[in-house]
């Protein structure tokens, strides 16, 4: 019989206003063939039957936690959180819906890997034929991590002795991808995994990120890629990280000091990964993309040209750092000659 006292799964869902869906994610979770769990339902102060709608089933191991005010999505993680029993954290939104054997696939990787302190799962687009497949391994994940989330946060399962013997909550300055940041901070205690199969049914709709909360994910995001590359053995100054924000944003108006100067950080970057907490082989690569579409921008996307552009690139060229294909350095040089504006 499962021990409800100590179980072996937290199941944290915050939810709100999910009336549309709660019950495919509710009944999602209850009918998970691993059934040890304790479950954490965490309500915002919704206004629509959300919690009604909860409150139908009758199962033990649901906990309904109703916050008497709104106080957001990353306030109803950490209460969860802080109240789980469970030696692993299962994520899960309101809208989505996990698949029969997420859980037991999830503890059955977790306790062979006592290393792996967050496994994620691919995923498919509920309504639509697509399926996301995420990096595998911990060295894949974190240079995937310097590129963009590389988990989906609805199909993780935390370590959770881990947060707690290092202080670990999800930052709330960080939403909306707290996730995110929670991840690379994981990084640095220990290894993180994606099982390579499709666990879990993610739903795509309109109310989820509003175009000014897209502006701050965007801006946390960058954030959190910069932190990862606070794992280098190297103290990065102010101008520096000003420019790498720049170098990963791919922005149109690098000037060619700036070009220059990322040439020489990069190579300071690689000699400071000499302990290899990155792959060396895929961090190089990872830097010499970067550098190539800032160049490729900046030569071949660029509004306006003039002579000094195309001296400029045979600068480049000659050191071997970026060499275009024939017919386009054509290009360059005749719109550099003839001082060529886009319209």
């Amino acid at each position: 019989m499962d021990n409800y006292n100590n179980p072996k799964i937290t199941v944290l869902l915050p939810v709100y206003n999910c009336e549309l869906y709660i019950k495919e994610a509710v009944e999602s979770v209850l009918n998970q063939t691993f059934t040890n769990f304790e479950f954490l339902i965490i309500d915002d102060s919704s206004t629509d039957n959300t919690v009604a709608i909860i409150k139908t089933y009758n199962d033990s191991r649901i906990q309904l936690i109703e916050k008497p005010v709104n106080t957001g999505y990353t306030n109803s993680l950490n209460l969860g959180l802080e109240l789980a029993k469970g030696e692993y954290i299962a994520r899960m939104d309101g809208d989505d819906i996990s698949l029969p054997d997420r859980f037991f696939k999830q503890v059955t990787f977790l306790d062979s890997n006592q290393d792996v302190v967050l496994c994620g799962t691919n995923f498919s687009i509920i309504d639509t034929n697509k399926i996301i497949r995420l990096p595998e391994n911990n060295e894949e994940i974190k240079i995937a991590l310097l590129k963009a989330n590389s988990l989906a946060h609805p199909s993780v399962m935390i370590r959770n002795n881990k947060l707690q013997e290092f202080n670990l909550l999800y930052d709330l300055n960080k939403e909306p991808a707290e996730d995110y940041d929670l991840w690379v901070r994981l990084l640095g205690i220990g290894k993180i995994h994606n099982l390579q199969e499709i666990l879990l049914n993610y739903r795509v709709h309109d109310t989820q990120v509003s175009q000014k909360r897209e502006a701050q994910q965007m801006k946390s995001a960058l954030e959190s890629r910069l932190k990862m590359l606070e794992y280098l053995n190297y103290p990065f100054n102010e101008n520096e990280f000003s420019l790498l924000k720049k170098i990963m944003l791919f922005n149109t108006d690098l000037n060619f000091n700036e070009i220059k100067g990322f040439s020489i950080l990069k190579q300071k970057m690689i000699f400071a990964n000499s302990d290899n907490f990155f792959d060396s082989k895929m961090f190089n690569q990872y830097l010499s993309d970067l550098q190539k579409q800032n160049l490729q921008n900046y030569f071949i996307n660029r509004d306006n040209y003039y002579p000094l552009i195309y001296f400029r690139y045979l600068q480049i060229r000659d050191k071997n750092i970026f060499k275009l294909k024939l017919k386009n350095e054509f290009k360059l040089l005749l719109k550099s000659l003839i001082y060529f504006k886009r319209k």
